[in-house]
């Protein structure tokens, strides 16, 4: 019934626009086919209704299969081992985030995202930095890539995530100096080209997958945008389901 009011929709505008189709009906045709269609909308609205859902549900469906087919295609760089990692040592399942620090959404999933960390040892997550909130974000990102090489990626992380949203020099060097880093080599490793250059590999990847904002997530052969966790935990607890079929255990 649906597909059928679909086509009914398509026909009308190709019959009132003319076209190879409505050539092949006479104008008397035509204008009835019209009326008799119209009247069925005017008598049951919901077809309407019914029939922009069907084409929302097709081009959800053509979005996913294109996510699908690009996470595919760049599947070693979105699992670079030259990117930080958190979580499980011995991970069933693993996530990549993009994220920007400055970010307000990562900033409100942050607690949230080490609950599920915490609680959960089978997930992994490697994280591409996205700084897209201009040069604080860039600072805190390069900052965050040199912290890594010191091992204290995730807990400068979540000092930035915690403190201003200003990000100086001044608020980092603080930060990263009551944690224990080495302040004076994680300012000299901040201005290496290498880190520029992960930064601006994390934005071409995110043009590609299509990510216009952060927080955003990829979860198998899945994008997830957002700041509620329950897609991506819904998404995670698909691939587990997926590999007990299977009798797989490991996998991305």
């Amino acid at each position: 019934m649906i597909r059928f009011w679909v086509a009914g929709a398509a026909l009308i505008a190709i019959l009132q626009g003319g076209g190879a189709m409505a050539a092949d009906f006479t104008a008397q045709q035509r204008a009835e086919i019209v009326r008799i269609v119209r009247e069925a909308l005017k008598n049951d609205p919901s077809i309407l209704r019914e029939a922009v859902e069907a084409l929302q549900s097709n081009d959800s469906e053509r979005q996913a299969a294109a996510a699908r087919q690009t996470i595919n295609a760049n599947h070693d760089a979105l699992y670079s081992q030259a990117d930080p990692v958190g979580g499980g040592a011995k991970p069933d399942v693993t996530i990549v985030e993009f994220l920007d620090p400055r970010c307000p959404y990562c900033r409100h999933l942050a607690p949230a995202m080490a609950s599920l960390l915490q609680h959960d040892p089978g997930i992994r997550v490697v994280y591409k930095d996205l700084p897209i909130l201009g040069p604080p974000s860039v600072l805190a990102s390069r900052a965050l890539l040199a912290a890594d090489r010191q091992g204290g990626y995730e807990s400068l992380l979540a000092a930035i995530m915690t403190g201003s949203p200003d990000i100086t020099e001044d608020s980092l060097r603080a930060q990263a100096q009551r944690l224990g880093l080495d302040w004076p080599r994680l300012q000299r490793d901040m201005g290496d080209p290498v880190i520029d250059t992960r930064i601006d590999g994390n934005r071409r990847l995110a043009k590609e997958l299509g990510v216009e904002g952060t927080p955003a997530f990829v979860v198998g052969d899945r994008l997830v945008v957002g700041s509620d966790l329950t897609e991506v935990q819904g998404a995670i607890a698909g691939i587990r389901a997926e590999r007990k079929q299977t009798g797989a255990t490991t996998g991305k």
